[in-house]
């Protein structure tokens, strides 16, 4: 099947789906503790799509040319079943990969689950080894040690190859980088650092604030030498690298410093039901609203190609102080 096309001739290929917007961590570069205090309003149970109108517009999509699925959130497992969402999911024809990003919290004892229901894989986000600062970085809501038995439950339930996701901030948690890239080359696991990105408005994010990728590697390769190597795949973000001794590999996702725009094959299903054509998006398009009027799937698929066909967001190609500052989506709200 030939994927739609957009503006830049970017094929639609993968679709992310946030399945809440609450998250049991406050991450300084997320969902920061003064702004999701306890008074904050998330969306309410009646806002938030149900499994089986999830189900129905991963279908449509699908049909449409997508064939990864993506689960995130907010933090996904604090949504109660989601083994059962993951098995209907599955049931879908034309899926090759459904995955999912976690803070891994939950994990230990739902990797199990979520492997017999079909879930392929998992990204477990870990910002660093050392507890203080992950501490810091979480708004205090979590100690290392129940993250790490969530990725060895994964592990053991074979949801693999096992990737970490780190935010990498200056003055923050750059000089632990090093601890967490020779635990993961120890462990096999595929680590990915990320550069601190401006996503919505609320984190407080600082040009300063951001490693380069380039000092990332560089600084990375003087304690454990590295080499590049091409991407798997059209469309992946990651600037991958191998340890030279060929210990596995860790890449950069440096939205920043090196945009990958103009490959992005990625939508976003919100869990309100809207879709996103770019992370940094301003606004979304509601699928949820006509679904619930009575929409047929052809008017779904309809919405669905208009949305893609006219998209020419290049958010992170052309990056300024000003557009930073514009009033764009939590990633909370639309997913990593």
């Amino acid at each position: 099947m030939t994927s739609l096309i957009d503006q830049f001739r970017r094929p639609l290929r993968d679709l992310r789906i946030s399945v809440t917007d609450r998250c049991n961590f406050r991450c300084s570069y997320c969902m920061p503790a003064d702004v999701f205090h306890d008074e904050f309003k998330f969306l309410h149970h009646d806002q938030i799509l149900r499994y089986e109108e999830i189900t129905r517009l991963a279908r449509i999509a699908v049909g449409l040319g997508v064939v990864k699925l993506r689960i995130t959130g907010g933090e996904p497992l604090v949504r109660r079943d989601l083994d059962q969402l993951i098995a209907q999911l599955t049931s879908i024809s034309g899926v090759e990969d459904i995955a999912m990003t976690t803070n891994g919290f939950l994990l230990e004892k739902m990797a199990q689950p979520l492997k017999d229901a079909g879930l392929a894989r998992v990204t477990i986000s870990l910002d660093s080894l050392d507890n203080d600062v992950f501490r810091r970085m979480n708004g205090d809501k979590a100690d290392v040690a129940p993250v790490l038995a969530g990725i060895r439950a994964a592990e053991q339930a074979g949801l693999t190859p096992i990737k970490v996701n780190a935010v990498v901030q200056r003055g923050v948690n750059d000089h632990t980088m090093v601890d967490l890239a020779r635990f993961c080359k120890d462990n096999g696991y595929v680590l990915r650092f990320i550069e601190f990105m401006d996503v919505g408005t609320r984190n407080g994010w600082k040009l300063d604030q951001v490693v380069p990728a380039k000092e990332i590697i560089e600084r990375i390769d003087a304690a454990l030498p590295l080499e590049r190597v091409e991407g798997n795949y059209y469309g992946e973000v990651a600037e991958r690298h191998r340890y030279r001794d060929g210990g596995g590999e860790i890449g950069v996702i440096a939205s920043v410093t090196q945009p990958f725009c103009g490959t992005c094959t990625r939508l976003r299903l919100s869990a309100d039901g809207r879709i996103y054509t770019c992370l940094f998006a301003l606004r979304g398009t509601s699928l949820r609203d006509p679904m619930r009027a009575g929409a047929t799937d052809d008017e779904l698929a309809t919405l669905f190609a208009g949305v893609w066909s006219k998209r020419k967001d290049r958010y992170s190609e052309i990056r300024t102080e000003e557009t930073a500052a514009n009033k764009k989506i939590e990633m909370n709200y639309i997913g990593g």
